[in-house]
């Protein structure tokens, strides 16, 4: 089962932080709808410090570029993201408008 693993920050502040935690405890039902829809199997956020580390695992009908397209129809997936985006900030050398950006893997055991 293909995985692979995206990186993101959140802005330097601790109640934005905790408030970004808070809405992760109980994602909304129709975002959980929508990461299953598209072929995710598994999803993992994991968080040091502003630095976030997601995990996906897909199943052989996902794609980035569907989920995209799955993502920009849904008005509560967009309403979601753009609640995020109160408590995340792109990469330093993230490409403008790129929010979670995909990590290469060098190793594996």
């Amino acid at each position: 089962m293909p995985k692979y693993c995206l990186t993101l920050d959140l802005k330097d502040d601790l109640a934005l932080i905790a408030e970004y935690e808070r809405y992760h405890e109980a994602i909304w039902p129709e975002i959980r709808e929508s990461v299953a829809s598209a072929g995710i199997t598994g999803m993992e956020i994991y968080r040091f410090d502003t630095r976030l580390v997601m995990i996906m695992e897909v199943d052989d009908t996902f794609s980035f570029e569907h989920k995209a397209q799955m993502d920009a129809a849904n008005p509560k997936v967009q309403e979601w993201e753009d609640l995020m985006w109160n408590y995340q900030q792109p990469l330093k050398k993230a490409m403008k408008g790129e929010k979670w950006v995909l990590m290469n893997k060098i190793f594996e055991l």
